[in-house]
């Protein structure tokens, strides 16, 4: 996907950073991308998230308990983003496959960035799981 702007291409690759991340379970690289007040909303959270520290909690909580997902493939795709100064909105579907011959899950996701200090910033996250994913590679 071609993006207009440097910034858009910019906040793509970070999307893509942060998903690599996950994947090799570098919770710092993935956290450099998040906002300090970044909020977390998504389908399997237990409420809204409002800061990092309270994903930390629930992070650290799950970890302990076994409970960290362990996936083949994580992967934004069909990647929608507009970029209006200080900010950025970033639209996609998140591809996850537990492994490479499970089915795909699917999430919806919206992201908003802030450039902080010369760098983007996820600061409101917000994914939701779509119950028949349609088109996931």
């Amino acid at each position: 996907m071609t993006f207009v702007t440097a910034d858009a291409a910019l906040i793509a690759a970070l999307i893509d950073d942060l998903y690599a991340a996950f994947l090799t379970g570098d919770r710092q690289r993935f956290d450099g991308h998040l906002h300090a007040d970044v909020t977390t909303w998504e389908t399997h959270l237990p409420g809204p998230l409002r800061s990092r520290a309270e994903l930390d909690a629930y992070r650290d909580q799950r970890d302990a308990a076994g409970q960290r997902p362990r996936l083949a493939v994580l992967t934004a795709q069909d990647k929608r983003i507009d970029v209006w100064g200080e900010v950025g909105l970033a639209r996609y579907v998140l591809v996850a496959r537990s492994g490479d011959e499970d089915p795909p899950s699917a999430s919806r996701v919206t992201d908003v960035l802030r450039r902080v200090d010369g760098r983007w910033q996820i600061v409101h996250h917000h994914a939701e799981l779509l119950r028949d994913p349609v088109g996931t590679r």
